[in-house]
């Protein structure tokens, strides 16, 4: 009867201290450094066995009966490193020296120590063997209570008969159903333990990706900057050497024409010369193109490209059109139509300039790649566009430029957006140019609200289509706007 009366009221303090341990690592030590915490728990683990020797069973004069062995399996569930169990079990045997220094605390220090060590072992074993948790539980009660009776056998101060037949069979049970009930109730513990450790191993990475992410950002941010500089010098150096370009281009441009003209003086100059400036002033003239284009390009990349806001008439868009590009069809003897569906709107608000530069790069394009068949010219009103457009316009002016050419395969249809970039390269070879015209056509399709999209097969010709928005509301207000300032 004493020793159950002993042992419960050695549990009781232990899970009155493991509770206190918990909440003293919950509001104190949570933020500690690792090494404190540690020194914190070896210590507190070293004081609960000692306290429970404190108001152990005294038998005799010196030996003593409690439950310091339960703080040594609880700590081989508690460290990953095995060295923390061994010296708890040697801090333990040293704390009984506290009671009396006599045989018996030699007996008790010599089986805490070697406990100690079966702990640390056990707790190594452990972290290499995925046993379940209460498994491994049960395995080490039952082998640590075990050890220590053959230890008290072996080094202790009782009559052995006396120990075996006497103490052992009231002692081992009542050490194993307690150990089990304290580890219980330590599981709680546990759990919410490694929780707060897994807890803070995410709050530490997370931290060290923060500030990687911030020293990336900034990385990003210089770079950015650098990037932006060099596009800033790039689109300067590239309009600085235009306009350089441009002016002795000019001048060649005009003389040859110059020449040209005169050249129908009767021996003037011979049919060879002529032939030599006539391809100096078509030379010329691409020449000229290129950098216009180079200088475009450059422009919308830095965002400097100036969009007017004005009203044009949609019906002058396709007669102009013809009269520039009808010589070139009957030269390449290819038939150019005008196809206009009815219910198109008589005026649209946007840039003039621009929507005949983009629609002047197609009809070339189409002509260039068109050796047979026909150019058509499409104007007719959409009240569906694609995605990317989906942005409050009701309904859209599609021109359209199709051609019976040699076509696109599917796979290099958004290459050709893309600057210096054609559908292969013998393209380049054969037909000449620098693929900039598309890629220029596509940017300023979005500087007006627009899209350029394409539809083509390899060999049947492609359609290329400008989408412009219609607001006609706007439209609308402007006249109401003209006639009131007429009136």
């Amino acid at each position: 009867m004493p020793f159950s009366k002993v042992f419960f009221m050695n549990i009781s303090l232990l899970i009155s201290l493991a509770y206190l341990m918990n909440v003293g690592y919950k509001y104190i030590l949570s933020s500690a450094p690792r090494r404190v915490k540690f020194a914190a728990s070896v210590v507190m683990f070293i004081f609960a066995g000692w306290l429970t020797m404190v108001f152990g069973l005294q038998i005799g004069e010196n030996v003593l009966f409690d439950l310091r062995i339960v703080p040594l399996i609880t700590a081989i569930f508690v460290y990953t490193n095995p060295l923390f169990p061994a010296l708890i079990g040697i801090g333990i045997g040293l704390a009984r020296f506290t009671l009396g220094m006599n045989e018996a605390a030699m007996a008790g220090f010599i089986n805490l120590t070697l406990l100690g060590i079966l702990a640390a072992a056990l707790n190594a074993w452990y972290q290499r063997k995925p046993d379940p948790f209460w498994r491994k539980v049960g395995t080490a009660i039952i082998v640590m209570n075990v050890v220590n009776v053959v230890n008290i056998s072996i080094f202790g101060v009782l009559d052995l008969p006396t120990y075996l037949l006497t103490i052992v069979p009231k002692t081992l049970p009542l050490s194993l159903a307690l150990s089990c009930l304290f580890m219980f109730f330590l599981r709680d513990f546990y759990v919410e333990m490694q929780r707060m450790l897994e807890l803070r191993r995410t709050n530490d990475l997370l931290e060290q990706q923060a500030v990687a992410l911030l020293h990336t950002k900034s990385a990003l941010e210089d770079k950015a900057k650098q990037l932006e500089q060099a596009s800033q010098y790039k689109s300067e150096f590239l309009a600085n050497m235009s306009h350089e370009l441009k002016t002795p281009l000019n001048s060649i441009i005009l003389l040859s024409q110059l020449m040209l003209d005169r050249s129908e003086v009767p021996g003037h100059l011979s049919e060879e010369d002529r032939q030599y400036v006539q391809m100096m002033h078509s030379s010329g003239k691409e020449l000229l193109q290129l950098i216009n284009d180079i200088l475009d390009l450059s422009k919308v990349e830095a965002g400097k490209m100036d969009i007017l806001d004005e009203i044009i008439s949609v019906q002058e868009i396709p007669q102009i059109l013809y009269h520039q590009f009808l010589m070139i069809a009957q030269q390449k003897g290819v038939a150019f139509e005008i196809h206009m569906e009815p219910g198109l709107p008589e005026l649209l608000r946007t840039d003039g300039m621009r929507v005949h530069q983009i629609l002047k790069n197609l009809l070339s394009n189409a002509f260039k790649f068109t050796h047979e068949g026909k150019v058509t010219l499409e104007l007719k009103r959409m009240k569906t566009a694609p995605d990317e457009l989906e942005n409050g316009k009701k309904e859209w002016l599609a021109i359209s430029v199709i051609d019976t050419g040699i076509g696109i395969a599917e796979d290099k249809q958004m290459l050709i957006f893309h600057a210096f970039q054609q559908g292969d390269g013998s393209i380049h070879k054969q037909y000449g140019g620098t693929g900039l015209g598309l890629s220029i056509s596509r940017q300023l399709a979005v500087l007006l609200g627009g899209a350029l999209t394409v539809e083509s097969k390899l060999g049947e010709g492609s359609r290329f289509t400008l989408l412009l928005p219609i607001d006609d509301a706007a439209l609308e207000r402007e006249g109401e706007q003209d006639i009131f300032m007429k009136v």
